[in-house]
């Protein structure tokens, strides 16, 4: 209810708001963050940094994504054209023999990530260790 004053001839209404308990609870606030940040300790954060790998892989297995989201493996000197279902039998032969290998996904930019995700999901999930991104930098 607001406040009523008498001034005068007639009743005049007070529609100020009174910010003294905005203020109070304002320095209260202050003062407790002002005693609890020095007593927060900064925690570390131990990032993973590039080329931190134990060993280098043996050998590079790259899948290919093209314009048209076809696929290719490229493994040494030798390239071949699979379709999804064929890549990651493709990929366990390529790597036969090798116990410290990769495969490296590079695709066209024009690619859906999707389709990038999917390729990547799928050898995961067929238990391929080592798998990344290749990337380029623009010139």
């Amino acid at each position: 209810m607001p406040a009523v004053t008498s001034r005068g001839r007639g009743r005049r209404t007070i529609s100020e708001i009174n910010m003294v308990p905005f203020i109070d609870v304002m320095l209260v606030l202050l003062i407790i963050f002002m005693v609890t940040a020095p007593l927060i300790t900064p925690s570390m954060i131990d990032l993973p940094s590039v080329g931190s790998a134990a060993r280098q892989p043996d050998q590079i297995v790259q899948v290919i994504i093209g314009k048209d989201e076809s696929l290719s493996l490229k493994s040494g000197t030798q390239t071949s054209k699979l379709t999804q279902a064929e890549l990651v039998a493709a990929v366990r032969q390529a790597q036969a023999g090798q116990t410290n290998s990769a495969v490296v996904i590079s695709a066209d930019r024009n690619v859906k990530y999707e389709t990038v995700v999917k390729v990547m999901d799928g050898l995961q999930r067929a238990g391929m260790q080592r798998v990344g991104l290749s990337v380029q930098l623009a010139p």
